[in-house]
């Protein structure tokens, strides 16, 4: 073993557990609690909100208990939650989890925020409202692909990471090199030469990914969810949520996928076939953004949920497989 293997052996080991929506990250991780000393931190940016239980898939009440999750229910939907936000409070909770000899799990779908643990995030220059205004108003004339193919000009290593139709990423992004004259992806190399261990420095990180191999399947698994959500009372919870006067639907807990839809609906934009529709649309494109960020992603072990026959897994050799790859991580 060479002395970089010797260092690496020693460092603490992370836990990442990321997939598309609707995989069975949760299941999975709640799962290899029971067979690790593991304490599990939610990575998702909309977990983070009171209130946002249906929509967002949220754990139940008696799944918490069981297996209880950091980062979970830590902000009012009024206060919007950042990247830089969760990078803080997850190396706090880190930090906890290892200090009292246990295994951090950090599980979720929100990639950027998995990168920015990874990567680190520098210190973009404050919002400029009249060059985001005129690169809303270019969109607005020739599509958000055009303002992706602008980003992807001077900035390919960005765009490659947002999807062409993510208009709040790809506004900021261009905004960004618009108003420094630098690109996201340059400041946040002169950031990692200015600020101190990287995070990979300082822990061993295990990554997998959790999928089904045929995206109908997940397609499938998507719209029978959103269904369901709506069985239980999701227009209920969007509209407790649309009668608050401080909430409106420019804030990031009411974009989210789904709360958005229901959201139009109950101001009379929408029709409920509608809003269905488009809820199980955006939600199939979430899971394609999440599968852009994936692809390519360096060192991530993928842990498919049925065999290349196309038959499904059982709960038990799923958990089995991700049992044997971290068990094989941490020799």
């Amino acid at each position: 073993m060479s002395e970089t293997q010797s260092q690496q052996a020693t460092r603490p080991q992370v836990i990442f557990l990321m997939g598309p929506t609707a995989s069975g990250k949760t299941d999975l991780a709640i799962a290899l609690r029971k067979h690790l000393p593991v304490e599990l931190i939610s990575v998702d940016s909309t977990l983070v909100y009171r209130g946002m239980d249906i929509g967002t898939a949220k754990p139940s009440a008696a799944e918490l208990a069981a297996a209880p999750h950091r980062l979970i229910d830590i902000r009012d939907p009024a206060e919007p939650y950042s990247a830089a936000d969760f990078c803080a409070d997850a190396e706090l909770e880190i930090a906890a989890i290892i200090a009292d000899g246990k295994i951090p799990l950090l599980v979720g779908g929100t990639m950027l925020y998995f990168r920015a643990l990874l990567d680190g995030l520098a210190d973009m220059p404050a919002a400029d409202l009249q060059v985001r205004a005129a690169i809303e108003q270019e969109a607005a004339q020739y599509g958000w692909p055009s303002i992706h193919a602008q980003l992807a000009q001077v900035d390919p290593e960005t765009a490659a990471e947002i999807h062409p139709n993510h208009s709040q990423r790809l506004s900021r992004a261009l905004e960004v090199y618009r108003v420094s004259g630098k690109t996201m992806s340059a400041l946040r190399r002169e950031q990692h030469q200015e600020t101190g261990v990287p995070f990979t420095e300082r822990y061993r990180v295990t990554q997998m990914a959790i999928a089904p191999r045929d995206r109908t399947l997940l397609h499938q698994r998507i719209a029978t969810r959103f269904h369901k959500m709506l069985e239980q009372g999701l227009v209920e919870e969007v509209t407790r949520l649309h009668r608050r006067e401080d909430l409106h639907p420019d804030l990031p807990a009411i974009r989210a996928v789904g709360y958005r839809q229901v959201w139009e609906y109950l101001e009379g934009d929408l029709t409920r076939e509608e809003m269905v529709e488009r809820g199980i649309i955006a939600t199939r494109q979430l899971a394609k953004r999440q599968f852009t960020w994936l692809r390519g992603w360096p060192d991530l072990y993928w842990l498919y949920t049925e065999r290349e026959n196309g038959i499904s897994l059982s709960r038990e050799e799923i958990v089995g497989y991700a049992l044997n790859f971290i068990t094989g991580a941490a020799i």
